[in-house]
């Protein structure tokens, strides 16, 4: 039992550590629109190249177990492309939002009730994706506490490091966009609760039938997912509040960042 709590005790504090990104939206002002161009950049960075660089291999690696080198490349490779259809899908169905009394305008660059609205949807479409990701990921980090305290020490670190610049993904734009500071905290605070809500389903529901094949699968779709979110919302919004090289600078210092922390923990 006390393994069990220790394992749980280290999903939560990995997944409530996506506060601490969304606290710095605390201490941002309102005009300082470069900020938030560098951070919605930053924070791609670190979706794009965890998915491709750990996410995917580790989907990959899964699948490969079960159906062999080629198979398993095959399937890890339309699962990805199958959670970019997902979050697509769910792009287009998604209404606009039909409250703009409830936003506020940034500045006088950017009252444009259109702008507004385009950053509290993607703010709240990165915490979907967010907590979509840090499902599993909550599952695969209690899993291997379990199995190796120490291994899932390493693990819980690392996800905690790169939940950082999550909670940024999801906090910057609401806050932008409502000036509200705790609904900016509250979305995401609760995206990172699926870290720990993954680990409670993976003890009480999916330990007897979790296998390599539904792991690799979930991984990958997630991949596919924050690619997706991070080319479709971050980056552009990104460049439309800043210019294209603070974007991009952003981008390139969050793949940095995530690298430097896998590098850490590997």
């Amino acid at each position: 039992m006390n393994n069990v709590l220790f394992a749980f005790g280290l999903t939560l504090f990995a997944g409530l550590s996506t506060g601490i990104g969304s606290a710095l939206a605390f201490y941002t002002k309102k005009t300082n629109k470069k900020f938030l161009s560098i951070a919605l950049g930053f924070s791609a960075g670190v979706m794009i190249y965890v998915s491709m660089i750990e996410i995917f291999v580790k989907a990959r690696e899964s699948l490969e177990i079960v159906y062999g080198p080629t198979k398993g490349y095959y399937i890890t490779t339309l699962s990805f492309f199958l959670g970019i259809a997902f979050i697509a899908i769910i792009d287009k169905l998604v209404p606009s939002i039909e409250n703009p009394h409830e936003i506020r305008d940034v500045d006088d660059m950017t009252k444009n009730e259109e702008n507004d609205k385009a950053l509290l949807r993607m703010g709240l479409f990165s915490a979907f994706a967010i907590a979509i990701h840090n499902f599993p990921e909550g599952l695969a980090t209690f899993v291997s506490a379990i199995k190796d305290p120490t291994l899932g020490i390493s693990i819980a670190f690392a996800i905690a490091i790169h939940n950082i610049p999550e909670g940024i993904a999801v906090s910057v734009p609401i806050y932008f966009a409502t000036g509200n500071r705790k609904k900016a905290f509250l979305y995401s605070f609760l995206s990172g609760l699926a870290e720990p809500l993954g680990a409670i389903i993976g003890y009480f529901l999916l330990m007897k039938f979790l296998d390599e094949t539904m792991f690799g699968i979930i991984f990958a779709s997630v991949a596919g997912i924050m690619v997706y979110i991070s080319l479709d919302e971050l980056l552009p919004t990104a460049e439309k509040y800043g210019e294209h090289h603070i974007a991009i600078y952003g981008l390139i210092a969050g793949m940095m960042v995530m690298a430097l922390s896998l590098l850490m923990f590997a």
